[in-house]
């Protein structure tokens, strides 16, 4: 019995990792699950908040209003990675795939990178100005805290953008 030949242990690897691409798939349809869920608590911090609109104090609904932005940018977050993700790994290698939204295929990952940090720093930053809302109830540690971690997220956007940039994909 002879071994294999080096090239085709190499083939078979490579359509063994290019197949393995079809694991994603499962994940990416939970992600749609997750947008459902983030749907419905949406709904019903909203379904909460009009009732009780009018007794509100003015920090009271801007933290409401907060809140729901919040959860809209989580869930603009889990799609622009379920789609994104879906179009670079799983859609593109499809023969004759559907089409998809046009916008889709003007993201990269890099693109993506960048998509998602500043989610994060949006997300970070709401959530900071909902503690400083509530500044008689935070520990004043706390908010320091917050506040650095809040400084860590836009200190690694402005050098992510700035790597994006110098690798010439930021153009």
């Amino acid at each position: 019995m002879s071994e294999p030949e080096p090239h085709a242990v190499s083939v078979a690897i490579q359509r063994g990792l290019v197949a393995a691409r079809w694991i994603m798939v499962p994940l990416y349809l939970c992600m749609a699950i997750v947008l459902a869920l983030i749907a419905v608590k949406f709904g019903e911090e909203l379904v909460h908040a009009v009732p009780h609109v009018l007794e509100m104090q003015d920090t009271e609904l801007i933290a409401t209003a907060l809140t729901l932005v919040d959860l809209t940018l989580v869930a603009n977050l889990v799609s622009i990675v379920t789609l994104v993700g879906y179009e670079n790994f799983v859609e593109r290698m499809l023969p004759q795939a559907g089409p998809l939204p046009a916008w889709l295929a003007h993201i990269d990952l890099g693109g993506l990178k960048l998509k998602l940090i500043a989610s994060i720093i949006s997300i970070a930053a709401i959530d900071l100005l909902k503690r400083y809302l509530e500044v008689n109830d935070t520990p004043r540690a706390d908010l320091m805290v917050q506040t650095g971690v809040f400084l860590a997220f836009v200190l690694a956007g402005v050098m992510l953008a700035w790597m994006e940039k110098l690798s010439g994909h930021g153009d």
